[in-house]
C-alpha cells in the first residue's frame, strides 16, 4: 500500500477541476494516492452562525468533491482517491495540508482583466509558501503513446540549486521526456562618460562562459539520471523571458523559489512571479534555501 500522496486543491471552478484531473495523472505516474481537498473558512454550522452565513456548507463541498472523484475513477480505476474539506483560510489550509505530500496541484484562476495573468491570488500566495504545481485549463498531459515532449527547467548559473535540478531530472525521467535546461542571461553593460554603451565585442566569449557554467552545474544530476536526454539552452535576454520562450509546448516547467522573508510574509522572486503569471504550461515551483 502506497504512502505517497498527491494533493489537489479544488474551489469549484473549472480550472481547479482540470487541475484535479492533471493531479490524477501525476498520482498514477508516481504510484501515489490522490487527495482532493476543499478549504474554506465557513464550512461548519457553528462558523456559519458566528459569521451569519446560511447553512452548513460541508455536505455540499463533499458532494462536489465526490463528483470530481467519480470522474477520476472512470479514467483511473486503480487509483486511490480520497476527499476532504477543511475549515480554514484557503492559503493557510492548503499549505498545512501540503506538508509531507509529494506535491500540491492547483488550477490557475486569473480573474482580472489581463488575459496574460494566469494565476489567481490564492495560487500565487500558496506558491510563495509551499511546493506547488499550477495548472491552467489546458488538455491533459500526453499518454504513453504520444510523442515525448520536454520538461523545461530554469537554471541560475550563479546560484543553481540541486533540489530544483533533481526535481526536474526526476520529472523528465518519469515522463520519458527530454529535459531542456535553460539559462537566460544579460550581457554586462559597458559605461563611459556619455552613459551606457552597447555590450562589448567579446559577447561570444561571455556566452561561452555562461554555457560552460551551465554544463558544469548539470554534471551531478546527469550522473544520477543517465537515461535522461538533456538539451543545454543558453539565451540572452534575462531568466524569465528565456524560460517563458522555451516553455511553449512544454509538458512541465520547473523553477526554483528562494526563501525570501519579508515583514508581510514570504515572497516570490521576480522570475518565479513572471513565469507563474505568464506560462501556458504547468509550472512546478520548488523551494530552496
Amino acid at each position: 500500500m502506497t504512502t505517497q500522496q498527491v494533493l489537489a486543491g479544488l474551489d469549484g471552478s473549472p480550472q481547479s477541476e482540470a487541475a484535479a484531473m492533471w493531479a490524477a495523472q501525476e498520482a498514477h505516474r508516481l504510484g501515489a494516492a490522490l487527495r482532493l481537498l476543499h478549504v474554506w473558512p465557513w464550512l461548519t454550522s457553528a462558523e456559519a452562525e458566528r459569521q451569519a452565513r446560511p447553512g452548513d456548507l460541508r455536505p455540499a463541498a463533499l458532494d462536489a468533491l465526490s463528483r470530481v472523484a467519480d470522474r477520476i475513477r472512470l479514467t483511473h480505476p486503480d487509483l486511490t482517491v480520497e476527499t476532504a474539506v477543511r475549515a480554514d483560510d484557503p492559503v493557510d489550509g492548503l499549505v498545512a495540508e501540503a506538508q509531507g505530500r509529494e506535491m500540491l496541484v492547483l488550477g490557475s484562476r486569473g480573474l482580472g482583466g489581463f488575459t496574460g495573468l494566469l494565476v489567481g491570488s490564492v495560487s500565487l500566495a500558496v506558491a510563495a509558501r509551499a511546493t506547488v504545481l499550477v495548472r491552467e485549463e489546458q488538455p491533459l498531459p500526453r499518454t504513453n503513446t504520444a510523442p515525448a515532449r520536454e520538461v523545461v527547467v530554469g537554471v541560475d548559473s550563479c546560484e543553481p540549486d540541486e533540489a530544483v535540478l533533481e526535481f526536474a531530472f526526476a520529472q523528465a525521467e518519469r515522463r520519458g521526456a527530454t529535459l531542456r535546461a535553460v539559462h537566460g542571461w544579460d550581457p554586462a553593460p559597458a559605461w563611459a562618460f556619455g552613459g551606457m554603451m552597447p555590450p562589448p565585442m567579446d559577447l561570444p566569449d561571455q556566452e561561452g562562459t555562461e554555457a560552460s557554467l551551465l554544463s558544469e552545474h548539470l554534471t551531478r544530476p546527469r550522473a544520477g539520471h543517465p537515461g535522461v536526454d538533456v538539451v543545454e539552452d543558453v539565451r540572452i535576454g534575462g531568466a524569465a523571458n528565456a524560460v517563458l520562450d522555451a516553455s511553449a509546448g512544454a509538458e512541465l516547467v520547473v523553477i526554483g523559489r528562494r526563501e525570501r522573508r519579508h515583514r508581510i510574509g514570504t515572497l516570490l522572486g521576480p522570475v518565479a512571479h513572471a513565469v507563474l503569471h505568464h506560462s501556458t504550461a504547468p509550472v512546478a515551483v520548488v523551494p530552496h534555501p
